[in-house]
């Protein structure tokens, strides 16, 4: 059988991504120094007029979108028109980090031992690179210059607030999902290389307690209180982990009282669900509703307000034939990479949940994310950039994701 993407092609891809490393290095050295925590908007949006003016140099047609309240970063849209016909990849990752201002100044960029440190330089600064630099190396291939017009249709988004759930930025990411036929996500690989192929969906919700004041000493039988309430609940939240495969649940925060002498009249609960299909995610759903309707405290209500949800990612059929092509294109380049499965959420929630065949975690390999010591492995910057573009080039050339591209509802089939 003839290869999708030709070992002289990957070669020269890999040509390609090698002799730009210098530069690639120079470029995450200048993002991880911009302060861009998610709610940091003038930091996002200096990253953001980069990465636009990144876009537009290779050949896209860039829109930025604001966020309607200024809350956030704008999301940057690009378009390269590939070849009539051909298939639309979407390509994601974010502009935005974990970190308040003044951690770059704290521990700015370095490199040491082989590996690059910095606040967000593996979450997500590297896998953000490697789709602008794995475009660049499609283009040396003749596939692109001087604007794309090779292997199908990309749209590459570059959102501001990931790392809050993208409120801003998911309604463009649907949008952009409803005319994909993949979707590439370039979170960072895991540290042992793996990629990923299904996430946890999360349910975010509040409860308050409502309970009543009293005298905590002279007539405590009038009050109701709602710390007793709230931990009887924690009690009955907890209990949900493992009644249905792969479900957890946490709560988080609690908060409540005033004084020791005074019953308190109020708790507030935040919690976590993450379960790993649409079903069980439902019905973790439904217990927390039945629970919140039946306090074990008589006079007692409980108020339940779902804050955030993410479909799962789950492992669909059509994705595994991206899976495999990941799989190979890796073993062709002189690694070796699997698909895991993760319990944390990213935007390929939303794609996946919107039916596209979705693989996530394309980045190079790094970790201790979120932490002070977040770290890049140099060494795998120009393999993942180089399977990065190949998934690119074979997915555009797969007669099976061809055949994906008729008008069917695609939530029904993939």
């Amino acid at each position: 059988m003839v290869p999708l993407v030709a070992d002289a092609e990957l070669a020269d891809l890999r040509t390609s991504i090698e002799g730009a490393l210098p530069a690639y290095l120079a470029d995450l050295e200048r993002l991880v120094n911009v302060d861009c925590g998610s709610y940091s908007p003038d930091g996002v949006n200096e990253v953001a007029a980069w990465v636009a003016s990144a876009f537009e140099r290779l050949g896209a047609r860039v829109e930025r979108h604001p966020d309607p309240d200024a809350r956030y970063g704008d999301t940057v849209v690009a378009t390269f028109d590939g070849a009539a016909g051909g298939p639309t990849t979407l390509l994601i990752g974010h502009t935005d980090t974990v970190f308040p201002d003044g951690t770059a100044a704290e521990r700015p960029f370095r490199i040491d031992d082989g590996r690059a440190f910095g606040p967000g330089v593996s979450d997500m600064k590297g896998g953000l690179l490697a789709g602008l630099y794995a475009i660049a190396a499609l283009r040396t291939l003749g596939t692109g210059a001087p604007g794309f017009t090779g292997p199908g249709r990309i749209i590459f988004i570059a959102n501001p607030d990931e790392e809050i759930g993208s409120p801003s930025s998911t309604p463009h990411i649907r949008a952009a999902a409803a005319e994909a036929d993949i979707a590439l996500v370039l979170e960072g690989a895991r540290a042992n290389g793996d990629f990923v192929s299904s996430r946890k969906g999360i349910i975010d919700a509040r409860l308050v307690v409502h309970g009543r004041a009293a005298h905590a000493g002279v007539e405590p039988e009038k009050g109701r209180s709602a710390i007793v309430a709230g931990s009887e609940l924690v009690r009955r939240i907890h209990a949900l982990n493992g009644r249905w495969d792969g479900v957890t649940a946490n709560v988080g925060v609690f908060r409540s009282g005033i004084r020791p002498n005074v019953v308190p009249e109020r708790a507030e609960l935040e919690v976590d669900i993450r379960a790993v299909t649409a079903e069980t995610l439902a019905a973790a759903a439904a217990a927390l509703e039945e629970l919140a309707a039946a306090p074990t405290l008589p006079d007692v209500t409980v108020e339940l307000e779902t804050t955030h949800t993410w479909a799962p990612m789950e492992k669909l059929e059509r994705s595994e034939r991206l899976v495999e092509h990941a799989i190979e294109l890796a073993g062709r380049i002189g690694f070796e990479t699997r698909d895991a499965a993760t319990g944390g959420a990213s935007d390929a929630n939303t794609t996946s949940g919107a039916g596209v065949p979705t693989i996530d975690g394309l980045g190079p390999v790094g970790g201790w994310d979120h932490s002070p010591p977040e770290y890049l492995e140099i060494d795998s910057i120009v393999p993942r950039t180089t399977l990065v573009a190949a998934l690119i080039l074979a997915v555009a050339r797969d007669p099976v994701v061809a055949s994906w591209r008729a008008p069917i509802d695609r939530r029904a089939t993939a």
